[in-house]
């Protein structure tokens, strides 16, 4: 079946290369493969994926790499990054992990391989070498992965995190014949990773076709049943007592593992060590506590359908949209002890649950805003029930381009990715060409929306649903120029200056810098968008004056495409006039 399995990921890989607009190299798309599924249980996007591929030369034989915490992707502009007090917030225990992927299409796994990412790891976790020793070994990208990971380690030593450091190997060899050498080389980097830190474990595993092929073909499920105690049953919906222990196994996927994608639709990211959550899990430990459903509001489930037979009801589309905190608190303090010992009486309290049924999207999205005001939640962070939002998906929908105001809602219907378009992706898209900030949009790829301030100037009502749709359109054509150029530019050359290159293409369209939207109508009702030949010689002169700007005031790349000033000086510079007054 080897065989098989290897014939079936290639015509997968295939279909997936040709599905966009600017088909990747095979390899290219296997990385992006590879990690994508090395990575399956955490539901990342399209974007996610991206972003952490190491790839080109100087990668110290790392694809990708990623970090989480808790289980939750890690940016360079989250909170526990730039705010060093937010650690404060974050659960005593809370797993912090690295996790690597090396990928190759090659027939085996080699020993080669696993030795240069024990180098590459043995110098990057290095806490006390500087990054600029490096500067000639490794990609500027991957160094910055391995910077966020042991920023986050610093930021989060009074919390004692365990730290996982994982890595995956993926080729298109088959894991269950791997030699006997290999395996040795595999348990010496494990050791490696359990010895980099006191804290820290490591773990190696080997992906071939048939893994590849079990995680690719496999869809997350939003059909589950979930057994109840009691019932009261309204129409079609139904509020229900259901045991914690059941409630686990209902959260868990076979690896025990939280069901992340059924949270997508919730408006809150899990608080982690808040004073609601540390009372729920006081409350869980202490034998004489009162009933749990007594002490907590519960959980609100939307979906489509619900079936009652026999004590279990069967729920189609299920999204968890209010009890994120309880659910996660629950998975985090029980889960290993129902593994455990699944008849601790603890397992026999009970929580309540509301199963509201409707497929109709306006309902689900007021019941989200409705069950979400009962605690402080920010506005911005119901953002994706405004009617802005529903407007601008229904409209690129019209036009064949799908908006995930859901995360990854279109990509498990199998929409091809390059006409999936984010809310942040938008968002930064609307900041660099339409507001004259790629500076700002570089500066804050995850937290740009936080601020209810920018979310409204992103999302304006005054700007036409066309022009949202020309700057996804507009954003997706530089990218696929930038990937497509004949010679190719490094992960971090495409990091930092993407949006700039975006901003020019638009300025140069308009012939003059501007911060309103309005002034790209015509180009979104005419359709017009900056040729690739344009771009080339737009590319060529960006690129010249980063190096310059750079070089002048000894700045990192970094820091550079972050700087507003940067803005400023190519605007002017290629006559279009100055962002500033």
């Amino acid at each position: 079946m080897s065989a098989n399995d290897r014939v079936l990921i290639n015509q997968m890989i295939e279909e997936k290369r040709n599905s966009r607009s600017v088909a990747l190299s095979f390899d290219a798309a296997f990385e992006r493969f590879a990690c994508e599924h090395a990575l399956h249980g955490f539901g990342l996007s399209e974007e996610e994926v991206e972003a952490g591929v190491i790839g080109g030369s100087d990668d110290g034989g790392i694809d990708g790499a990623y970090v989480f915490l808790g289980g939750r992707l890690l940016h360079e502009d989250s909170e526990i990054i730039q705010q060093p007090s937010a650690a404060a917030q974050i659960d005593t225990g809370t797993q912090l992990t690295l996790w690597l992927v090396q990928s190759k299409t090659s027939s085996a796994f080699s020993e080669t391989a696993l030795d240069k990412v024990e180098a590459t790891c043995a110098n990057l976790l290095n806490l006390e070498a500087d990054d600029a020793d490096f500067a000639l070994l490794y990609s500027p990208d991957l160094i910055a992965r391995f910077r966020l990971f042991k920023d986050a380690l610093s930021r989060l030593l009074t919390r004692h995190p365990t730290v996982l450091i994982k890595f995956s190997y993926v080729t298109r060899g088959e894991a269950g014949e791997v030699h006997p050498k290999v395996q040795a080389k595999a348990k010496i980097l494990e050791d490696r990773f359990d010895k980099a830190f006191a804290i820290s474990r490591g773990e190696v595993e080997f992906l071939g076709p048939a893994e590849l092929w079990k995680r690719a073909s496999t869809r997350p499920s939003y059909t589950l049943e979930l057994p109840y105690r009691e019932s009261i049953t309204h129409g079609t919906s139904h509020i229900a007592l259901v045991a914690l222990g059941d409630y686990i196994e209902f959260l868990s996927d076979d690896n025990k593992v939280i069901k992340s994608h059924i949270f997508d639709w919730n408006v809150r990211d899990y608080q982690g060590d808040v004073e609601v959550n540390r009372e729920i899990t006081q409350s869980l430990r202490d034998p004489a506590a009162p009933e749990f459903w007594w002490l907590n509001n519960g959980i609100t489930i939307v979906c489509s359908q619900a079936t009652s037979v026999g004590k279990r009801l069967s729920l189609s589309d299920v999204q968890i949209v209010n009890g994120l905190q309880t659910s996660y608190t629950l998975h985090q303090t029980l889960s290993a002890r129902h593994t455990a010992d699944p008849s601790e009486p603890v397992f026999d309290r009970l929580v309540q649950v509301r199963i509201l049924v409707t497929a109709d999207q306006a309902a689900r999205d007021a019941v989200i805003r409705a069950t979400n005001r009962q605690t402080t939640v920010p506005v911005a962070s119901l953002r994706a029930t405004d009617d802005i939002q529903r407007q601008i998906e229904t409209y690129f929908h019209e036009h064949g381009w799908f908006y995930d105001r859901r995360k990854n809602f279109y990509r498990n219907q199998g929409k091809p990715a390059d006409r999936i378009v984010s809310i942040p992706l938008l968002a930064q898209s609307v900041m660099a060409m339409a507001l004259g900030r790629p500076d700002y949009a570089r500066a804050r790829p995850s937290s740009l929306l936080k601020s209810d301030t920018d979310y409204q100037r992103v999302f304006s009502e005054k700007t036409g649903l066309p022009v949202y749709l020309w700057l996804a359109q507009a954003q997706r054509r530089v990218d696929d120029f930038l990937q497509a150029r004949p010679e190719p530019i490094s992960r971090s050359e495409y990091t930092n200056l993407h949006f700039h290159l975006a901003m020019l293409g638009a300025v140069d369209l308009v012939g003059r810098v501007f911060t309103r939207p309005d002034a790209l109508a015509n180009a979104a009702r005419e359709e017009v968008f900056p040729t690739p030949a344009r771009l080339e010689s737009l590319w060529t002169s960006l690129h010249e004056q980063f190096r310059a700007f750079q070089e002048e005031r000894n700045w990192g790349a970094d820091k550079a495409s972050k700087s507003a000033e940067f803005v400023t000086s190519v605007t002017e510079n290629l006559g279009y006039g100055s962002f500033r007054g």
